[in-house]
């Protein structure tokens, strides 16, 4: 169980809805019981506080809004260079049917609220792991690297960035399920915005609606763009504040990214924040010479096919390997939200990318160009001079070694300039 300390918790969240992340399949029957690994943890990190909420009748439960999945990648066969081994979803099609398969953890998602204290009111979200008895041990490791990175994270002296989830507190019941609770900042995601925009996209371009005249579009355009842009440098905010802080996300997409808003009028207003930290990775010089754990196995593995041995070289491939997620979020980002509902997807785009253009961005281009469907995306990411290609480019570099730090994207000149 993860609540055996009084007055310690920090949980855990989620991945892409069956997303495809690139995790292995877990074989657990050799590791300790989770009572006893978390709380060794947490003796070690000495990071507990008194802060966060334990007791279940500190909360009241809502109605249930939502429940999602993970897939384990047990094999790999996708593009490949210089070593660095990624995993091309667009191969998915050419799999073995062992390759992929879908876990047995299955979250649900509740609302709620803070039921007394000084927070009464708060509204929250609830994240539910099952029990053992429902998905196995698996469940609780997910459940108690959770734990580990928002114990670490929450207790910065720095504080917390904005741009990450907040946990407020959780409880575990009798069957063993974890119940956390996230300040809720937003149901909706990067995911949901695209989702809407494409078929927002959709609905004006068809028959039935009257066309738009070309100033509406190019003051759309305008408002979606600063939008984007707004939401990926909000992520990459979060993401830059966890590297600065010894710790991977490892499962991020446009699932992970939660909005407090959707509508792009109301960006000013917008405040990304990073979820899904059950993947997480632990880069802190100590614990990369402790050795793997269940959730850098593979990470390490795949360090060492790119020729990266030492503490620094696998610390330095770990954040490229995050980088390189961030960059297919800002190619997902870039092009569905600007193309009609159906045109591209995250795996389609993924497949482009890695298995057709070999990662060559410019050449992308101009095969997007020859798309009237995709001149949107294509028009976005021509702004400041093609910086977004450029952009994109060295996120999504085949050598580790190139690709920029967190810090440096949040900074670059296409999230920062006036490229409008």
């Amino acid at each position: 169980m993860i609540f055996t300390t009084p007055h310690c918790f920090f949980s855990c969240s989620t991945s892409l809805p069956f997303s495809l992340s690139k995790k292995p399949s877990f074989f657990l029957s050799k590791k300790p019981r989770l009572s006893t690994w978390v709380s060794s943890r947490i003796r070690s990190s000495s990071l507990c506080t008194a802060s966060l909420i334990t007791s279940p009748d500190s909360f009241e439960v809502g109605r249930l809004i939502g429940s999602y999945g993970f897939m384990n990648v047990t094999s790999y066969s996708g593009f490949q260079s210089g070593g660095d081994l990624e995993f091309s979803s667009g191969d998915l099609g050419q799999l073995r049917v062992q390759d992929v398969g879908e876990g047995s953890v299955k979250i649900r998602l509740y609302e709620g609220r803070i039921a007394q204290g000084p927070f009464k009111g708060t509204p929250v979200i609830f994240k539910v792991y099952p029990g053992q008895r429902a998905a196995g041990i698996e469940a609780d490791m997910m459940a108690a690297n959770e734990l580990n990175a928002h114990a670490f994270l929450q207790s910065s002296s720095e504080g917390i960035s904005k741009n990450l989830l907040l946990l407020l507190g959780g409880f575990e019941t009798k069957t063993g399920e974890q119940w956390l609770a996230f300040r809720d900042n937003g149901k909706y995601s990067a995911a949901d915005f695209a989702k809407a925009t494409s078929e927002k996209i959709s609905r004006a371009r068809s028959l039935q609606e009257k066309p738009w005249n070309p100033f509406e579009q190019a003051q759309a355009f305008k408002r979606r763009t600063y939008f984007v842009i707004r939401l990926f440098q909000g992520a990459m905010n979060g993401l830059a504040y966890m590297h600065n802080h010894e710790r991977l996300h490892q499962s991020l997409g446009p699932a992970s990214v939660i909005l407090n808003t959707i509508v792009e009028r109301d960006a000013v207003y917008l405040v990304p924040k990073l979820r899904d930290l059950a993947f997480s990775v632990d880069i802190s010089f100590s614990s990369l010479e402790e050795g793997p754990s269940t959730f850098s196995e593979d990470l390490w593995r795949r360090a060492s096919s790119a020729g990266a041995f030492t503490p620094m070289e696998r610390r330095s491939f770990g954040i490229a390997d995050d980088i390189y997620e961030a960059g297919l979020l800002f190619a997902y980002l870039a092009f569905v939200p600007f193309c009609e509902a159906g045109i591209m997807d995250g795996f389609s785009l993924q497949r482009l990318l890695e298995s057709t253009f070999k990662l060559d961005v410019m050449a992308t281009r101009e095969y997007c160009l020859a798309d009237d469907r995709l001149l949107e995306a294509v028009k976005f990411l021509d702004l400041g001079d093609a910086a977004g290609w450029k952009l994109l480019q060295a996120m999504l570099n085949p050598d580790f070694r190139k690709r920029p730090i967190a810090e440096a994207v949040a900074n670059h000149r296409f999230l920062t300039a006036n490229v409008l």
